[in-house]
């Protein structure tokens, strides 16, 4: 059940940011800055034309039957290829984002998983253990990258006040109002203040592979949902499936559930009193 529950939530993600790009791409004319295999092939023949919707309904009939077990064990593969396809049509136009980097590469170890393991039991190892693998590197890495693009000086409070402001454009230019919050009032008026939440920021992604080891991955884990939290009050960026993947796969649902599971059984089952 622990296992469906996750894969609902790839198979949801991954419906909705078809529908979500492939809606999106229909406004789109021009290649600017190719991504991923639209380096190698022009991925201009998805614009102008009704392709991104036919991609997205058929992304979605496959991630249905593979959720299912109708069909061949490489659906997911196919579908991981296709949704490949439908995001470089939406962001080869100057706009690199990360937000589907998570449930994408939950996409990738489903696909492989069901590839390569013919038992359920290490197909769920495999795919969970991938996941955990790939979560705990990928925070690492983007901290290391943030020292190597631009160094100790990363962590100055005046980088959040740039940040601040190029978000709180954004939202003035789509909505028309733009207030700032508690938070981002306290980084504003106070370099130090600002500086340690980029700090706190870093240092959390820096202890990403501390997800690796069951001790320390529900510390780890609330860590990381707790920087997310920061970064969607402090500049206004929302990584909503980030936290509800991190959530699934990191606390120890399955162990809970057992140790609990005779007052579950109390409240949600009481025995019948015979008559």
């Amino acid at each position: 059940i622990y296992f469906k529950i996750f894969e609902f939530f790839v198979l949801f993600n991954v419906i909705h940011l078809s529908w979500f790009w492939g809606l999106y791409t229909l406004k789109i004319t021009d290649v600017v800055l190719p991504l991923g295999i639209a380096t190698m092939i022009d991925i201009s023949f998805m614009h102008g034309n009704n392709l991104p919707l036919i991609n997205a309904g058929l992304i979605s009939v496959l991630t249905v039957l593979a959720f299912f077990r109708k069909g061949p064990n490489w659906i997911y593969m196919v579908v991981f290829v296709l949704l490949h396809v439908q995001y470089v049509a939406r962001f080869s136009i100057g706009e690199i984002p990360h937000s589907a980097n998570l449930p994408g590469m939950a996409l990738f170890s489903f696909a492989v998983g069901l590839i390569f393991f013919d038992k359920r039991v290490h197909r769920y190892r495999f795919i969970f253990g991938f996941t955990l693998f790939y979560i705990g590197l990928g925070y690492f890495s983007a901290s290391m990258s943030k020292l190597i693009g631009t160094g100790p000086t990363w962590i100055d409070g005046r980088h959040l006040w740039l940040w601040i402001a190029e978000k709180g454009t954004d939202i003035l230019g789509r909505e028309g109002a733009f207030d700032y919050n508690i938070v981002q009032i306290i980084a504003l008026n106070s370099i130090p203040a600002a500086t340690l939440m980029l700090f706190i920021g870093i240092f959390t992604e820096f202890i990403g592979p501390l997800v690796w080891f069951r001790k320390t991955r529900p510390y780890a884990i609330l860590a990381l949902v707790g920087m997310h939290y920061g970064v969607m009050l402090s500049m206004n960026i929302r990584f909503d499936a980030f936290m509800i993947e991190l959530l699934l796969v990191g606390m120890p649902w399955p162990e809970w559930y057992e140790r609990y599971k005779p007052t579950l059984q109390r409240w949600f089952a009481p025995e019948q009193i015979p008559v």
